[in-house]
């Protein structure tokens, strides 16, 4: 299993309580971290900087958060001395055109993803890590 380590970024309780069932289920990672708040992911992201082995792998992120939007996270996220590749997938409910558009504009974002996920979304995005 390439994906040790998932940061699912997203302000409601449900969806990340889905995807980490669905992401259990469907063996995606082995360890999933979830994050309410992006904030205090990037917090993390600092913290473990030169640390890649406590560094995720793959982030699932969404968009439409309050206090930092996906959006402010990925301009903060490349800030960061992160040497270690870390793919990163939007997943957001967001149809709007502009947000698929500018997500290419990130070269870290391996994809963006429709809600809800499923298997075989997952499928897709464990293909691209």
């Amino acid at each position: 299993m390439k994906n040790k380590i998932t940061y699912i970024i997203d302000d409601d309780k449900l969806s990340i309580k889905l995807m980490s069932m669905l992401i259990t289920k469907n063996h995606f990672c082995e360890e999933i971290i979830p994050f309410f708040n992006p904030q205090v992911a990037l917090e993390n992201l600092k913290k473990n900087a030169t640390d890649p082995d406590n560094l995720p792998d793959v982030i699932l992120l969404d968009l439409n958060m309050p206090i930092l939007d996906g959006w402010q996270f990925l301009d903060e996220f490349i800030l960061l001395p992160i040497k270690k590749d870390i793919s990163i997938f939007i997943v957001t409910s967001s149809i709007d055109p502009s947000d698929i558009e500018m997500a290419k504009k990130y070269d870290m974002v391996k994809s963006y993803i429709m809600k809800p996920i499923n298997a075989k979304k997952l499928e897709e995005a464990s293909k691209l890590i």
